[in-house]
């Protein structure tokens, strides 16, 4: 029978496992998926996270010199993924809903088909600007921040659709989970700001919180001393991502706004080579681990990135 996230946690005696994944690119097929799903099932995942990618924005060069745009979705089919990994595997799935490139009535939609596919868990974000645009651009009659996403999901869960003519409707039962950011959302002014919101986001319906990877363990520690005195008493989930290419101390900073530790960037620097720092990564990724789970962490919940040979070393090396 399927659980909730919240009821894996509380009937858990320890530290649960689960990691996200990406849907597959436009033109493969769930073979493509299944390689970094396989081996990570014998370390028993409690759920498995799908994210979600909203269409982009193209220009094609005409043969008369004209520009055309285009919509593309590069990675559809979150869904039809999220219904295949949970009947191919026998495990729960989390599909990411985001505001972006949705109306209201969209996304009501897409959550009933999720409900008649019986998923219970739900990770709600607003999501990032479409490419080109500095900030994020709702769908006209669209969610513009992910509160009202929640607030939508909640009243689906009471009964209420968007449209009030509705009679003898069913409620929905999902398990609404929202992201965290213990170095706060790049675009808040304030850590402050980014508490203010996620404690609205559990006053709405919120059961759980996943945070942004983190590569210093003091900052999830710090974050989760600050919800709880802001009275967020829900479980929350640390986030993590192994580093695995140089490049990545300078990218994931600028795209993700969080810090990486003098420590590991000296480390990284040298290295001779991107295996190297793979491998540095996954070093670093089990000690970051081996503190949360001796801290109490509910799950550890890895952000694979589409690989996932990094992930199975660590998940040997903990689980």
């Amino acid at each position: 029978m399927d659980k909730t996230v919240v009821q894996h946690i509380e009937l858990s005696k320890d530290t649960l496992f689960s990691f996200e994944l990406l849907p597959p690119l436009k033109g493969q097929d769930f073979g493509s998926i299944q390689k970094s799903i396989d081996p990570l099932i014998d370390f028993k995942p409690s759920f498995i996270n799908i994210t979600y990618h909203q269409e982009e924005i193209e220009y094609d060069t005409l043969p008369n010199g004209l520009i055309k745009k285009k919509v593309v979705r590069k990675r559809p089919g979150t869904v039809g993924i999220t219904a295949a990994i949970k009947y191919r595997y026998g495990v729960n799935v989390v599909p990411h809903i985001i505001c972006g490139g949705f109306t209201k009535e969209e996304t009501e939609n897409a959550l009933i088909d999720l409900n008649f596919l019986g998923v219970k868990n739900l990770l709600i974000v607003r999501g990032d600007p479409q490419p080109g645009l500095k900030s994020f651009k709702p769908e006209p009659e669209g969610n513009a921040y992910s509160l009202e996403l929640v607030e939508q999901v909640a009243d689906l869960n009471r009964g209420n659709y968007i449209d009030p003519n509705i009679r003898n409707s069913r409620s929905t039962n999902f398990c609404i989970g929202v992201a965290g950011y213990p170095e706060k959302h790049g675009e808040s002014p304030n850590l402050d700001s980014d508490l203010y919101f996620l404690k609205k986001k559990v006053e709405a319906g919120a059961e759980y919180i996943v945070t942004q990877m983190f590569f210093d363990n003091q900052k999830y520690f710090d974050f989760v001393d600050r919800c709880r005195k802001e009275g967020i008493t829900i479980p929350i989930i640390p986030g993590l991502k192994p580093i695995s290419t140089r490049n990545q101390i300078v990218n994931i900073p600028k795209a993700f706004n969080v810090d990486i530790p003098a420590e590991l960037v000296k480390q990284v620097v040298k290295c001779k080579d991107n295996q190297e720092v793979r491998e540095l990564g996954v070093e670093w990724c089990i000690e970051q681990s081996k503190e949360l789970k001796a801290a109490g962490a509910p799950v550890l919940h890895y952000y694979t990135m589409g690989k996932s040979d990094n992930i199975q070393k660590i998940a040997q090396a903990i689980f």
